[in-house]
């Protein structure tokens, strides 16, 4: 069982993604936007065994909210999901922060997978 922050805009994918999640046995947080998850991630001290995290929302997008939160808390393991291809190439650059890109739409067991996967490399 892991502690899990979900960092996502659209309700439904965010509610999707954390049913799936709690259901496999983790503990979940929630964020709307990515202030609101780098505010969860100081408040907790950095205390996440994993983010998961839309790159694509307003106020603060996931790759920024990534390099805020790897600066705090440099061993903080992210993974960042996306719909866009651009969106995607944008997170190669995080190289050493994020631990991989899940591509939406996705199904609930795709996303236990990589959950799974990504926990199972710093394990």
């Amino acid at each position: 069982m892991a502690k899990l922050l979900i960092v996502e805009d659209d309700e439904s994918v965010r509610t999707l993604a954390a049913r799936a999640l709690e259901r496999a046995g983790h503990i979940i947080d929630i964020a709307a936007d990515g202030a609101q998850g780098l505010a969860q991630i100081r408040a907790a001290r950095g205390g996440y065994d994993l983010v998961v995290s839309d790159i694509r929302m307003p106020e603060m997008d996931g790759i920024e909210m990534a390099k805020a939160a790897a600066s705090l808390f440099p061993a903080m393991k992210i993974l960042l999901m996306t719909g866009y291809a651009d969106q995607r190439e944008r997170a190669e650059e995080l190289n050493g922060i994020i631990v991989d890109v899940v591509q939406k739409p996705f199904t609930l067991a795709e996303i236990r997978a990589r959950v799974d996967q990504a926990l199972a490399c710093f394990a």
